[in-house]
Formats: structure tokens, C-alpha cells, sequence
């Protein structure tokens, strides 16, 4: 605390007061004598003066233990034979308790001696947390300030009772109790024992949204992060309530709406309030939605010179007649700045004008382009990250020291940091630079855990079905590098897989993915046991933001084992292995592809379409050689806002084709459950003459068309859908001998069937049951299935 002259004057203790009267009396007789004697009042001035300064020869410090007199001269800048005046007393009062070192502090001149009275600050000992189990000694010692061999002072003690309580409320335990204890050790030393009693978990019993008519309250519940209490809650711990998440859900339901055509939308109010009866939190959300909005008429208005509105009209992504999305109008002021800023124009300014039209519910945009005040970025600063290294962060940004300040560029580079996934939050903001013409930009980007450690199960019906299990440790900013490592393991009934991959996003500083892998997969059958490891490494190369390129390459080789020829091994295998005499068998093969993908959420998918091609050359030495190709597509919309009913349609096709020697068994495409359901794993398709094998098809094709919807009484934080569907397949074609090989004609096949999805907190779970329409005799039928599945 730092004491003037009138605090210390209302404790009795105002070291000024001789000064102080001195200035009262002559200020009297001043005023007295001004009528008669003017020129008094500037002797009189300069008497003040010199009473007021003190000309002090040594000092005197009082009261410290561990802080010595020489130090606190220092501090306080103490010359011999200097003046000082009421000023210089109040700068070394203030100077003293600027150090964090004093609780109390007294200077002032006694004759010809300064003298300085402090009371020294307690040394804090030891900082120790008793009754904490939720939250442990190393996570609340990050919280509090008060630090062994550190300063105590009570202030900073109430701050950190605060602060203890905020950590458990981020846990969901808002009800905990703190009681601080000071332990006096003697010497001027003390122990701060933090005595806490954690409560019970606080629940959000509800999540209730008023005002809503186009989307119900489960639809919007899946677009926020806050959840009710539920069953698994203590797995997922997605059910705490806190202010800066409720924050953050707030700016999702606008992002959501505003891209669902509601150009209007409002949150009125949002609050979680306690239950007096329950003790839970109620979360309420009140919104006004606003109309909706289609776009209208959608023109280029250019002022600078050189910029013709054609030369821009083919980075538009907002259509005259779609549905008003403020992500379209954002897509499109990017594609338009980079088109600026390529064609020599890098201060031009994109502006979106809106202008609405009330009686028929369309939004008439107008891009204004005008030439932007010139601005350069004078320095990027990058502060919040404590693990995430400062080039990762850099690198999503199309901006460096020295360029053109564009504010749409740095909107797209917040955007790649989000979708990192690396941080709790990230924001960006500028400050003036050294001259009118620079900016700096703070980018304040905050980590959060990265790691994961996953185990799930699953169980597959059939006769290659089974319980399995996998493992799998991943973490995505390996060492803050943003790097990805990915170690698994896993295993069946009768079979084994190891896998282990390495990602490099930024191959040499380029935005090219890097991807290494290796496996090694086993299986143990009646027949026969196959071993087969291998490895590959593939780059992906982003085109667009939905479009990405990938090639690489991969090898692997194939050993059979327990061979039966002739017996019960499949003729084709005992064919291609000579009886087991050539059991080794190596595919060296390069492979590109392309993918694109719109899908608004990979977990929990509405609008989108996603499309995948790929290609693969084998016969880069190895024994394989062929062309094969594959396409898969997907497309998803919502049917209905308000009973949150999302339809999905896949398509997916397949060719492979020997070049100069017949494609070998293993080779031939498989249709699972992912292809058709109501079928066995490998259950259609061409088989053996006269056994119930079937060894696979040279070509497919399939079809499904799905509906999704929420399970009435169940709450949507558990994650679980319905789904109805109807599937059909085909498989044709093989290379074997036609004497071995038989039902290899384009059969169709087909069935229909309901399901149960599950987004587990280990792993998606699918429960299908699914009957049969059309079949061919020799297919293997299986109405029931269980897996663990990815959705892409």
C-alpha cells in the first residue's frame, strides 16, 4: 500500500508534519501581509521552499531482518548531501513497495538523516494443497501465484482462493469449499496450506433454448460443446458448466445460424442457474431467429482502376437463389483478396453491402472493392502458447513481417489455427506498429491436451467374424511440433494387427502432409495362416480448402503358411503358391488420388459432399502387377430442421486389372458390411466350383440411401441416432481359371434393414440389422452386425 501524506495523517503518524505546519503558518502570514507589502508574498515563497527540502547526510533503515540497510538505499537511489523534498520521500515510499518486498514503509528526514521504517513481507515456506483428489497438487500449484521461497501478502492469498475454486468449477465442481491457513514458522517465514473440500460434482440437469421455431432443441444441442449430464458424463466430461464455454457455444449458435440463412439472428440472453431444490445447473439460451434469408442479386462494384468486375466474378461462391450462408460471403472475400493481391493489387479492400428485401426474404449482395488504406505488418507476436512451437503457429498464416495487411487473410489463418485443434482458443487482434503505416499482430493462441489414448472392442457376426480389440496411443502435437504420432495394436479370434504411423504436415516448410507408416497383420484360418507386413509413405498436397491431392508409395509381402494343396486351401491359393512351393509373394505399387470433402462435420454429419478417387500401380518390381481404381462418394442434407432428419446417399465402384499376368485371389475386392449389409463379410460375389469360398471379383458397384434421426426420450448428449436404409451391391469378374471359378455374372443384390449409431467415447459403434430382398444361392446371409466403424 502506498501511503500519502493525508493516510498518514488520518493514523496519527504523518512523518511531514513538521513541514506541514511550517507551510500553514507562513501561508497565514502571507496572506496577512498582502494588503500592505506585496513583495513579502515572494520572500515568503522561498522560505517555504527551503523548509520544505532537507538536506540529508547519512540513512537510517529500521525494521528489516533479511533485506540489508545497503539494499534499500539502492532501491530508493540515496545520495549524501541531497535535498530531499516532500516529492523525493513520496517516489522512495513508492519506489519501496514497488519491489513486492515490504507490507508497510515510513521515510522521512530527521534532521540531517533519512529515515526509512519498513516492515518486511513474509517469506512463504512451502504452498501446500490437503483433501484435493480431482485436481492435483501439480495443476493447482499452476494456478495459484504464492510460490515457495516468493512474497506473502493477503491479497494475493484471496486471489488465489479464487483461483483454486475457478480451476474445480472447469471440472464441474463449483460447489468446493477452500480454506486458507497461514502457519507462522517463525523468523518471518510462513506455510500457506490450502484446505480444500471438494463437493460433489455439479450436473446441468437441463440445456433449454426459448425462442427457437426452425430448429429444435436437439438439433441446436448438437451444435454446442455444453452438455447434460448423462450416463457416460463421467467418461466424456463434456457436462461442466463454464462461463467462457457458454461464451464460445454462443458464437457457434451464431456461425450456425448465420449459415442456415438467418442473417438477423440474436442470442438475447444466456445463463446457467442453480436448482434451489436439486443443487444442478439449469442452462437457458434465448434466441430470436430472425427470417430467413435466400441471396438475390449478387454484383462487383470496383472503384480502383485496372480492376474490371468480370476479371472477379469467377471467385464468387454466393449464388442468386441459394440459401443466405455467411461462410459463402467469407469463402468468397478470401478468393477475391488472394485474386487482388496476386494481380498487383495487395491494398485493395473487399467490402460485403447487404441489402435486405423484407417482403420477399432475399439479401441483394454487392462486393465493393476500393482501394484499402496501406498498411504493412510490422511484426507478428505470438504469446499463450506454452508447448506449440512458434513456426507451427506462423505457418497457417498467408502473411509475414513486411506484407500487405489484408484482414481477410488473417480471418482465414484463425480459421486454420481452430481447425488444428491444438488450442482452447485463438485470437487474433492488432495494435499500432512504430509509424501510422505499420501494424503489429498479437496472436494469442492457447494449448490444450493433444494427447490420446484410445481401447475399443467391437463384435462382428459371421463366419470371419469375432470379438476384436484395438489400442492406440496418438498424439497430434508431438513435442509442439504439430506433428502426428499414431501406435497401434489390435487383434481378433484369429488375427493380429500392429500399426504405426508418422505424420509431417509441412514437408520442408511446404503445405505438403508427409505420412510414413508400417503394419504387420496375421491370420489364422482352417486352411491356411497368412503373415503380412509392409509399409508405405504417401504426401497429401491441399489444392483448395476442399480439395486435396495425395500420392505415394507402398510395399508389402505376403507369407503362407500350413498349406493343405491338394486339400482343403482354396484351389486359387494352393494354384498361386505352386502348392506351396512359392509361399512368398511381394507387391511393390504407387498410388495417387483425390479427394474432395464440404462435410460440415466428420461426427456428426448434415450438409456435404464428399468424393473420393484413387488409383494404384502395381509391378515396381514385386511379383503383383495391375491397375486398380476405386471412387466413392457421399452426400448428405438435412430433410427436416426441426425433426433433425438427415438423409444420406453413397455410391462406390471398383475395377482391377492384371497388366500382362492374371490378378492373383488375395488381390480380387472383398464386399463387407461397409458395401452391403444383410451379407457376410466376403458372403457375394464369384466362389470356387463346387465350394461355398468366395474368392473375391475383379469389379463392384453399390448403392445406399439412409435416413438418420435423434431416438425420442433420449438425450442427445448420449450420442446415439437411428437410421433406416436400403443397400445394394455387386460383384463380378476373376482371373482364375474358369474351370476353378464359378457365379462370376453381374448378379445385383439387395436388402434393406434398420440401425442403431452409437458415438461411443472410444470409438463410432454401429448395430445393424438388415434382411435380404435379392440373393444368389451361394451367398452367405448375415442379418445381424455389430462394428466399430469411422464415419470418413
Amino acid at each position: 500500500m502506498i501511503r500519502s501524506g493525508a493516510d498518514a495523517e488520518k493514523r496519527g503518524t504523518n512523518p511531514m508534519m513538521p513541514a506541514s505546519k511550517m507551510l500553514s503558518a507562513v501561508s497565514a502570514i502571507a496572506l496577512a501581509l498582502t494588503p500592505a507589502v506585496g513583495g513579502a508574498i515572494v520572500l515568503t515563497a522561498g522560505a517555504v521552499s527551503t523548509a520544505e527540502a532537507a538536506v540529508v547526510r547519512t540513512i537510517s533503515v529500521r525494521g528489516n531482518t533479511r533485506v540489508s540497510a545497503g539494499t534499500v538505499a539502492d532501491i530508493i537511489g540515496f545520495s549524501a548531501g541531497k535535498n530531499y523534498s516532500a516529492a523525493d520521500v513520496d517516489d522512495a515510499v513508492k519506489t519501496l513497495f514497488a519491489t513486492g518486498l515490504f507490507a508497510d514503509v515510513d521515510v522521512y528526514p530527521s534532521g540531517s538523516v533519512l529515515v526509512v521504517e519498513v516492515s518486511e513481507l513474509s517469506i512463504v515456506n512451502q504452498v501446500i494443497f490437503r483433501g484435493n483428489r480431482k485436481n492435483k497438487d501439480d495443476r493447482l500449484r499452476s494456478v495459484v501465484r504464492l510460490q515457495p521461497r516468493g512474497t506473502f501478502d493477503q491479497a494475493t492469498l484471496d486471489a488465489d482462493v479464487d483461483a483454486i475454486r475457478e480451476a474445480y468449477s472447469r471440472i464441474g465442481r463449483a460447489d468446493v469449499n477452500v480454506y486458507p491457513e497461514v502457519v507462522d514458522l517463525g523468523e518471518n517465514r510462513v506455510n500457506i496450506v490450502f484446505q480444500i473440500d471438494e463437493g460433489d460434482r455439479t450436473k446441468i440437469s437441463q440445456i433449454n433454448f426459448v425462442g427457437n421455431n426452425a430448429f429444435s432443441d436437439r438439433r441446436l444441442q448438437s451444435v454446442i460443446t455444453t452438455k447434460r449430464t448423462n450416463p457416460l458424463s463421467w467418461l466424456m466430461r463434456n457436462d461442466v458448466y463454464d462461463d467462457q464455454r457458454l461464451a464460445a457455444d454462443e458464437e457457434m449458435l451464431r456461425r450456425f445460424y448465420f449459415n442456415h440463412g438467418y442473417a438477423d439472428f440474436r442470442i438475447l440472453s444466456s445463463a446457467g442457474d442453480v436448482d434451489p431444490n436439486t443443487g444442478n445447473i439449469v442452462v437457458t439460451i434465448e434466441v430470436d431467429e430472425g427470417e430467413r434469408y435466400t441471396f438475390g442479386s449478387v454484383e462487383i462494384d470496383s472503384t480502383v482502376s485496372g480492376v474490371s468486375s468480370d476479371d472477379l466474378r469467377r471467385t464468387i461462391s454466393t449464388r442468386s437463389g441459394s440459401v443466405y450462408s455467411a461462410e459463402n460471403v467469407e469463402d468468397t472475400l478470401i478468393d477475391m483478396s488472394e485474386n487482388l493481391a496476386g494481380n498487383g493489387f495487395p491494398f485493395a479492400e473487399v467490402t460485403p453491402v447487404g441489402n435486405r428485401n423484407f417482403e420477399n426474404r432475399t439479401i441483394d449482395i454487392t462486393y465493393v472493392v476500393d482501394q484499402g488504406q496501406r498498411a504493412f505488418i510490422e511484426r507478428i507476436e505470438i504469446v499463450g502458447n506454452a508447448r506449440t512451437r512458434d513456426y507451427v503457429i506462423r505457418r497457417e498464416f498467408d502473411l509475414s513481417e513486411g506484407d500487405a495487411f489484408n484482414k481477410v487473410l488473417l480471418r482465414r489463418a484463425q480459421k486454420r489455427l481452430e481447425a488444428l485443434n491444438y488450442f482452447e482458443r485463438v485470437d487474433i487482434q492488432t495494435r499500432p506498429g512504430s509509424a501510422p503505416d505499420r501494424v503489429v499482430l498479437v496472436v494469442n493462441a492457447v494449448d490444450k491436451s493433444t494427447g490420446e489414448f484410445g481401447i475399443g472392442a467391437g463384435y462382428t457376426t459371421g463366419d470371419s467374424g469375432g470379438i476384436s480389440v484395438e489400442a492406440s496411443v496418438v498424439e497430434r502435437n508431438f513435442l509442439g511440433r504439430g506433428q502426428t504420432v499414431r501406435v497401434s495394436a489390435g487383434g481378433g479370434v484369429d488375427n493380429r494387427t500392429y500399426d504405426i504411423s508418422f505424420t509431417e504436415p509441412y514437408f520442408l516448410g511446404y503445405r505438403l502432409a508427409v505420412t510414413g507408416s508400417a503394419f504387420r497383420r496375421t491370420k489364422d484360418t482352417d486352411n491356411y495362416n497368412l503373415a503380412t507386413q509392409g509399409g508405405s509413405v504417401s504426401f497429401g498436397l491441399p489444392i483448395t480448402e476442399d480439395l486435396m491431392a495425395n500420392f505415394g508409395y507402398k510395399f508389402s509381402q505376403d507369407e503362407y503358411s500350413d498349406l493343405d494343396c491338394p486339400g482343403d486351401t482354396p484351389t486359387s491359393i494352393c494354384t498361386e503358391t505352386s502348392n506351396g512351393a512359392d509361399a512368398t509373394w511381394t507387391k511393390s505399387a504407387a498410388f495417387y488420388g483425390l479427394t474432395y470433402n464440404t462435410i460440415d462435420s466428420a461426427q456428426d454429419p448434415h450438409e456435404g459432399l464428399l468424393l473420393r478417387f484413387k488409383q494404384e500401380f502395381a509391378g515396381i518390381g514385386g511379383d503383383a502387377q495391375y491397375v486398380s481404381s476405386t471412387f466413392d462418394g457421399r452426400y448428405f442434407k438435412t430433410l427436416s430442421e426441426s425433426a433433425d432428419l438427415v438423409g444420406m446417399i453413397k455410391v462406390g465402384a471398383g475395377n482391377i486389372t492384371g497388366l500382362g499376368k492374371d490378378v492373383r485371389t488375395l488381390d480380387h475386392f472383398q464386399l463387407g458390411t461397409q458395401h452391403i449389409r444383410g451379407f457376410a463379410h466376403n458372403g457375394i460375389g464369384p466362389t470356387e466350383v463346387g465350394g461355398t469360398d468366395h474368392v473375391g471379383g475383379k469389379t463392384y458397384f453399390h448403392a445406399t440411401a439412409e435416413a438418420q434421426f435423434p431416438i425420442p426420450a433420449v438425450p442427445r448428449a448420449l450420442g446415439l441416432k437411428g437410421s433406416v436404409f436400403a443397400d445394394t451391391a455387386t460383384l463380378f469378374g476373376h482371373d482364375a481359371d474358369p474351370a476353378d471359378v464359378e457365379n462370376t455374372g453381374m448378379e445385383w443384390r439387395a436388402s434393406a434393414g434398420v440401425g442403431l449409431i452409437w458415438q461411443s467415447p472410444f470409438a463410432p459403434l454401429r448395430f445393424d440389422y438388415a434382411v435380404p430382398l435379392a440373393k444368389e444361392e451361394s451367398d452367405k446371409v448375415q442379418k445381424f452386425n455389430f462394428s466399430v466403424s469411422t464415419a470418413f
